[in-house]
């Protein structure tokens, strides 16, 4: 029994220590991240929502031409019974003075007190242009939703690369504060040593004091902007921002160059947003099309089947025999003849509307090209700013080297080194927001050319 209790309680202590871990880190790459995101952002799933709601609206609109049966059963009690006028001499009898004379009206009544009414009826739209039409226009409609949610599938990546570069820019920053920070706590350190010594001053330590104190204050500040860029990325990709990440990507693996610049035989329609004004142009010609229709003849097929039955007493309702069969089959054919000139005036807007969209693809054209001259000339920059800040950083680092040796050997001073710490840090800031930039400006290039996101 104590062996049970024991391995009770031990499974207890496991389960707790597993709770109080938290969730286990999730590993993404970059490509990982977006297909996360693609799968799990909520507006995503709001947009393919809709994207069913569109496809159910061609089935609403399909089932406008399918036959239309509809049954009825009425049976009422006619308390008030109408009544008519009929001649008095239908009713005039010579022989009695007291009947009815001529010249006036005698009130009636054709109703009986009880009537029922069970009737089956059909319609069969056979011809209407509009619907046609309609038809068509309906699974435009879905292909311009798929779309819209393609474009938004776009900027989701879009976004989650961003954050997705900026948490590897600030964890390489992260780094690098740290082995700064060791750097300059051995510098401190050696100088305090010297201090005791009599080699150097305590201006000298108070200096190197100073440095460090800043230093580890810029890292608590790095620290939370870590934090709240690791945030950003859970939010882009739709995660819970209790769960831990491992972004697997490495930053030196990440390749950006000026061959990515933008082909010379590019195709507009690879932009999203090209092929949603294709889209949109065809509704509009749709739309034209529609208008255009009403014009023509409509062509139903009607169809009634049914009984009735009437009788002063209701339980002579109720029997069979009482309920009289009837039938009809018939067509009906509706031709617009003057409305007013309202057709006109709709073919008109018509008109305009598809105008105005065939004048878009010259201006969304212009744009795409605006757009791609600029991300590209942007990359460009960043790259060439990126070498530059590389090169300085480089040279940062040995004059950090340089003063450190100078100062312990004695020919140089201490205001050299705090001078080269200060220089690294700031070359240091410098290089990894030029690496940023020049991650951005690719993301932004792929995003111009359609290259971004490619299923």
């Amino acid at each position: 029994m104590k062996n049970y209790l024991s391995l009770f309680l031990a499974v207890l202590v496991l389960v707790g220590s597993a709770n109080a871990q938290g969730q286990a880190p999730q590993q993404f790459s970059l490509q990982e991240s977006i297909k996360y995101a693609l799968q799990n952002r909520a507006s995503l799933q709001v947009l393919r929502n809709q994207e069913r709601i569109d496809k159910a609206k061609v089935g609403e609109i399909r089932a406008m031409g399918l036959p239309q049966i509809n049954g009825s059963l009425d049976v009422g009690d006619n308390f008030i019974q109408q009544q008519s006028f009929l001649p008095a001499e239908f009713f005039n009898d010579p022989d009695d003075p007291n009947s009815p004379q001529p010249g006036t009206f005698v009130p009636v009544t054709f109703t009986p007190a009880y009537t029922g009414n069970a009737i089956l009826t059909g319609n069969q739209l056979l011809f209407d242009g509009t619907y046609l039409i309609g038809l068509k226009a309906a699974k435009t409609y879905t292909e311009l939703s798929k779309r819209n949610t393609a474009q938004s599938e776009i900027e989701v990546a879009e976004q989650v690369a961003k954050a997705y570069y900026g948490v590897l820019v600030n964890r390489e920053r992260m780094k690098l504060l740290d082995q700064n920070i060791i750097r300059l706590d051995t510098v401190l350190f050696q100088t305090k040593v010297m201090f005791e010594n009599g080699v150097a001053e305590k201006l000298d330590v108070d200096r190197l004091r100073v440095s460090l104190n800043n230093l580890k204050v810029e890292k608590q500040k790095a620290e939370r902007l870590m934090e709240l860029s690791e945030s950003l990325l859970k939010f882009q990709m739709g995660i819970d921002h209790k769960q831990q990440l491992v972004l697997t990507d490495k930053l030196e693996e990440v390749e950006v160059s000026t061959a990515q610049a933008a082909p010379q035989n590019f195709n507009y329609s690879s932009r999203i947003e090209y092929a949603i004004l294709e889209t949109q142009r065809d509704l509009a010609e749709l739309d034209l099309r529609n208008r255009r229709s009403g014009y023509m003849p409509k062509l139903y097929l009607n169809a009634r089947y049914g009984y009735n039955a009437a009788n002063n007493e209701f339980s002579e309702i109720t029997k069979t025999r009482n309920w009289l069969e009837y039938g009809y089959v018939g067509g009906q054919i509706q031709l617009p003849i003057f409305d007013g000139l309202r057709k006109h005036y709709q073919i008109q807007q018509a008109k305009l509307t598809l105008d105005n969209t065939k004048y878009g693809f010259e201006t969304l054209r212009q744009s795409i090209d605006l757009q791609i001259d600029q991300s590209s000339t942007e990359l460009t920059n960043a790259l060439d700013v990126l070498d530059s800040q590389r090169e300085n950083l480089e040279l940062a680092e040995e004059i950090a080297r340089v003063s450190k040796i100078k100062f312990q050997e004695g020919v140089g001073s201490n205001l050299e080194v705090v001078t080269a710490e200060t220089d690294l840090r700031q070359a240091q800031t410098n290089y990894y927001a030029a690496i940023y930039d020049a991650l951005i400006a690719k993301v932004n290039l792929e995003k111009a050319t359609g290259t971004l996101l490619t299923k």
